[in-house]
């Protein structure tokens, strides 16, 4: 049984991908690792783990269902990851066992090879596991869990090369899709991203020492130096002090992911030398532009949808307001949610401020649409506060393609935009007025002064484009039909 239910509310959004976080160099490394993670816990609530390794002890790991805050804080647990060398794993399962997550299925994964041991943890989607697998079992592999990362260890394991780096980047040259990878040897700290550089790592000092995160604000929470971000294609092995830089793969155009300036990363990280907040802020000012309205109140859908409210109301000239109030303390349900709840829908999470919403023409600014249903009962919500309109403004452009990258995203049929127009999405979660920005207008707010270039894009934007930088392998041979020349 899962450890956990999951909101409603949470039903309707894209699913954080994972977060990794290693450190190397520091006494009592699983308490940084800890905290790390800590950090990076929006990236993914399912479970988490921790390996370590000690001189006199080798590896030790802890793994467990639910926050980082429930199952690492105690001496108990942490008095058993010693070492100065620790890497660790938030997870939201995008690959692997679905209804029913199992401990096995909990990273970092560990595996002895000839010269030792390594672990590893993978934030990312290998869009070619399921051939991979096939490949691997009937040439002899065992796998103990669902999860595509698996696929790695078993490569390594096959590898001829002699040192624990060589057969990574033996491994990684196999796997398609996108991996941000951290990985640890009794002496190293390894880090790598794919040849797109479509999920985030960055490279900090801490004391003597030096800490690999997904993000920023992992650093921050431990007091780590920004370095530098780990750049696409490269990977850092980190041993005594020194970091090696090497470039195993063929070089290739960076395509990040934009929906981590979107939604996904924490607005205090820094993406590409850029701050997420003031992207995000700035997507609500070409919203204001693009899409303008006249209305009375600026009101964001708690939280993501908050700076590009800010930048909306900043833009327009319309007063900013919280119209809509969070439960800072619902996070999963804690109640079995049967129908009458989840009939309940989002008011478990969020509630109007009637006092500020009644009479009003109300501008919602939220990240995204996926289904639409959130954004219906949300409406709902503020009609029966008595507001006297309802628009909606989307910080992102319409989500009519499913993510094989490392983000959990609903199979095509099920996304409201790859079934309905802006009208009839408009009609459909029963709104005066919808309205998403623009590619272009998202590129510009990243950036990108000139906006997208259709032949060279900087960003990996294929949930809204249907143009995918690698090949979905694993889903083609699945059926699914990529992007026409018609759409």
């Amino acid at each position: 049984m899962r450890p956990f239910l999951a909101h409603p509310f949470d039903d309707d959004k894209l699913k954080e991908e994972c977060g990794v976080f290693g450190v190397i160099g520091v006494a009592d490394a699983a308490n940084f690792c800890a905290l790390g993670l800590h950090a990076l816990q929006h990236r993914g609530q399912e479970a988490a783990g921790i390996v370590t390794h000690h001189p006199e002890h080798g590896f030790n790991s802890a793994r467990r269902f639910g926050y980082v805050r429930d199952n690492f804080t105690s001496a108990d647990v942490m008095q058993t990851l010693p070492g100065e060398l620790a890497i660790g794993h938030v997870r939201y399962s995008t690959a692997g066992s679905k209804g029913a997550t199992a401990i096995r299925d909990v990273q970092p994964f560990f595996g002895e090879f000839s010269m030792g041991g390594a672990a590893i943890a993978h934030n990312g989607n290998l869009t070619n596991a399921a051939q991979l697998r096939k490949e691997l079992i009937e040439r002899g592999s065992i796998f103990q869990s669902s999860s595509d990362s698996e696929c790695i260890i078993h490569l390594m394991a096959r590898s001829i090369q002699q040192t624990v780096p060589e057969r990574m980047k033996d491994a990684l040259r196999r796997v398609e899709g996108a991996f941000s990878v951290i990985a640890m040897t009794r002496t190293k700290l390894i880090g790598v991203r794919d040849p797109l550089g479509v999920r985030p790592l960055v490279l900090g000092k801490v004391g003597e020492g030096y800490a690999l995160s997904s993000e920023t604000c992992g650093l921050d929470i431990i007091g780590a130096k920004f370095l530098r971000e780990v750049e696409p294609g490269e990977m850092v092995v980190i041993e005594d002090g020194e970091i090696v830089s090497s470039r195993p793969f063929a070089p290739a155009k960076s395509r990040f992911c934009i929906f981590e300036h979107v939604y996904f990363s924490r607005p205090d990280s820094i993406l590409g030398g850029r701050s997420v907040y003031e992207t995000r802020r700035q997507i609500g000012v070409e919203l204001a532009r693009e899409a303008p309205v006249d209305a009375d109140l600026v009101c964001p859908v708690p939280d993501s949808g908050t700076p590009a409210a800010i930048g909306f109301s900043q833009e327009s000239g319309i007063p900013y307001a919280m119209g809509i109030i969070r439960n800072q303390y619902m996070g999963r349900t804690f109640i079995e949610p049967t129908e009458q709840i989840r009939n309940m829908g989002v008011r478990l999470k969020l509630n109007v401020n009637r006092a500020l919403i009644r009479g009003k023409r109300v501008i919602l600014v939220d990240d995204s649409v996926v289904r639409g249903t959130t954004s219906r009962k949300i409406k709902d919500m503020i009609l029966d506060a008595g507001a006297a309109e309802v628009h909606f403004r989307i910080a992102s452009p319409p989500t009519a393609w499913p993510c094989f990258y490392g983000v959990d995203t609903p199979e095509r049929s099920k996304l409201l935009a790859a079934n309905m127009s802006e009208e009839e999405m408009r009609d459909w979660i029963g709104v005066d007025s919808l309205r998403f920005i623009s590619l272009d207008g998202l590129y510009r707010a990243a950036g990108e002064a000139e906006g997208r270039n259709p032949v060279a894009p900087r960003y990996c934007d294929a949930c809204f484009s249907g143009e995918y930088p690698v090949a979905p392998t694993d889903k083609l041979a699945e059926g699914f039909e990529m992007k026409t020349a018609a759409e």
